[in-house]
């Protein structure tokens, strides 16, 4: 079962970081398993000043093209520097857009509740692939 993207979809914002000034490239798309909508991610890329690289990502995980959101489920994750590795690290933690209590996220996971769900290895699978495939999000955090 390949995941897929489509770029057609993609949509990007830029915006302003608070406690910096520094760029903010917002990015989501969908993310497709055999050619059906599996998730959505929202992906946060920060430039803050003096500071490396991270991206602070939202995935949704569930059925789209319905009007409802029932099986939806919300993980988060922070990507970026780590302590000993010349690679960024993914971490769970609280989604950031999960905190809105919109519908489309369903069920939002705290980074605990993230650790034992059964969904868990979907959603790195959906992370690795946002990040060797995403236009914006992989130049951002492996520039040369």
């Amino acid at each position: 079962m390949a995941l897929t993207m489509t770029l057609e979809e993609r949509e990007i914002r830029h915006y302003t970081c608070d406690c910096c000034q520094a760029p903010i490239a917002r990015v989501w798309n969908y993310i497709y398993r055999d050619d059906i909508p599996r998730a959505v991610y929202f992906a946060n890329c920060y430039h803050h000043t003096d500071q490396p690289h991270d991206v602070w990502m939202d995935v949704i995980i569930g059925t789209w093209g319905q009007s409802d959101a029932d099986d939806h489920v919300t993980f988060g994750c922070r990507v970026g520097p780590v302590v000993g590795s010349s690679e960024p690290g993914a971490t769970l933690v609280d989604p950031l857009y999960g905190r809105s209590g919109a519908p489309i996220n369903g069920r939002v996971l705290s980074r605990e509740a993230a650790l034992t769900h059964q969904q868990l290895p979907e959603f790195w699978e959906i992370v690795d692939f946002v990040l060797m495939n995403d236009p914006t999000v992989r130049p951002h955090l492996y520039a040369s």
